[in-house]
């Protein structure tokens, strides 16, 4: 199961690396929502400086949905799905691979960049460290939240849209809590531990009720 897994993953990162995956197209969404909102805002250094890790987390949660249909939509179109559908291999393990190779491509290096997306939002040293930390914590949750729409729309044509409206409200709770962790690093009554914390649980939970909703959706849609 191990091997099997690890195969997987190393099939999906390779093919994101072949074709350019939807990582690059994330990162340049990511920053062109970082790049318009200050012009929208005004030039309020002070305002940017306090919005900015909401700003980000936004821009995070908008980028993860760019490519997300497509998680399983190729392989459904290319046979690929049946095949691991029928495999001997539990077909929670090649969700979990599928969404962890997806996380490595889009949603870590959303978190790599957020400091230098930061500069252009006018945060802190310390207020892009802690956005980092939120980000890289809170993205795998986004990215399991994601895989069981992508599950439930793979075998609909152009299901980017439904799959936004259907994943959107339950990202909701780690877009909250993702940004009140980076806030309550610059200051607060709630120690920055609580909500990072609480941020962690939602991936953790995510982790395990995503991989297992996603399978069932996949079962069930065939």
């Amino acid at each position: 199961m191990i091997r099997a897994f690890s195969a997987l993953l190393a099939r999906d990162l390779k093919l994101a690396a072949r074709v350019g995956g939807s990582g690059a197209l994330s990162l340049v969404f990511f920053l062109m929502i970082v790049v318009l909102v200050p012009f929208a805002l005004g030039p309020d250094l002070n305002l940017l400086s306090r919005i900015g890790p909401a700003i980000l987390w936004l821009s995070a949660v908008l980028a993860t949905l760019i490519g997300l249909d497509r998680l399983f939509q190729s392989d459904e179109e290319d046979g690929s799905l049946d095949l691991m559908t029928g495999a001997a291999v539990p077909l929670e393990v090649v969700v979990l691979a599928k969404v962890l190779a997806s996380w490595l491509t889009t949603g870590l290096p959303l978190a790599l960049a957020s400091p230098l997306f930061g500069l252009l939002v006018a945060l802190s040293p310390k207020a892009m460290a802690a956005t980092a930390l939120t980000l890289a914590l809170g993205t795998p949750a986004l990215a399991f939240v994601g895989a069981v729409g992508a599950a439930l729309t793979a075998t609909i044509r152009r299901g980017g849209l439904i799959l936004a409206i259907v994943v959107l409200p339950l990202m909701i709770p780690t877009l909250i809590f993702g940004v009140s962790a980076a806030e309550a690093a610059l200051g607060g009554t709630v120690p920055f531990t609580t909500p990072l914390t609480v941020l962690a649980a939602l991936s953790l939970i995510a982790a395990v009720t995503g991989t297992l909703a996603a399978a069932a959706a996949l079962r069930w849609s065939e």
